[in-house]
């Protein structure tokens, strides 16, 4: 296995070919204390397959129009060129600024009895007009990483709004799907630090809030 150290990979990119195991939402959570912004970013690839000379399971993120022009699904078989992640506080994925993006061969495996929902992902837009729940980390990683409803959002919180460049990182997982899935389990709620100390909490109601809109097979 190659190693890279920080500044040598700048500007590096790296081949890569394989299977999609996953395609999630690439969204990126903003928090200051008690308010959250999104930024709808694309798409994270999850690919089994080879990528700098080595075979082993890699994520890739992918622009929205990249995936409106390919249509990726689970099962295709896909290869590229692209970049390390520069700052990994920031993105899930390992790499990104992907170039010589190919569609090898279209094998989307049948989507059988949800959950999980397989299948070709929906457009970033609906993700954004459905909203979402918080998911537990453990219940995503053992249930939930290949459905097209899960996401895992890098989040920046801005600690002091008076001070924004005070900020701490984390991964927060959610859920888009239907909220009748029998495999959804919350976890605890989401604690967000704020300034001489104070922590603000998201309580359930503001995910039943965000929901709100949708019935139980949405």
């Amino acid at each position: 296995m190659k190693t890279w150290d920080r500044p040598e990979r700048e500007g590096v990119k790296e081949s890569w070919s394989g299977k999609i195991i996953s395609v999630q939402p690439r969204i990126r959570l903003t928090r200051s204390f008690d308010q959250r912004t999104h930024s709808y970013l694309g798409y994270t690839l999850t690919v089994q397959g080879l990528v700098g000379g080595e075979e082993r399971t890699f994520t890739v993120g992918i622009g929205k129009e990249a995936q409106a022009k390919h249509q990726f699904e689970t099962g295709d078989l896909v290869s590229g060129r692209s970049g390390f992640v520069e700052d990994t506080r920031t993105e899930v994925a390992e790499y990104y600024k992907t170039s010589e993006l190919k569609l090898m061969e279209n094998r989307s495996e049948p989507a059988g009895s949800p959950p999980p929902w397989l299948g070709l992902p929906p457009t970033l837009d609906v993700y954004r007009q459905r909203g979402h729940r918080r998911l537990d980390p453990r219940t995503y990683a053992t249930r939930c990483a290949a459905c097209i409803w899960g996401c895992r959002m890098p989040v920046e919180m801005i600690v002091d709004h008076w001070n924004p460049r005070q900020k701490r990182y984390r991964v927060e997982t959610f859920c888009y799907g239907p909220l009748s899935c029998p495999l959804y389990k919350a976890g605890p709620t989401r604690k967000v630090p704020g300034r001489r100390g104070m922590t603000w909490e998201e309580e359930d109601w503001i995910d039943q809030d965000a929901v709100s809109h949708r019935g139980m097979d949405e």
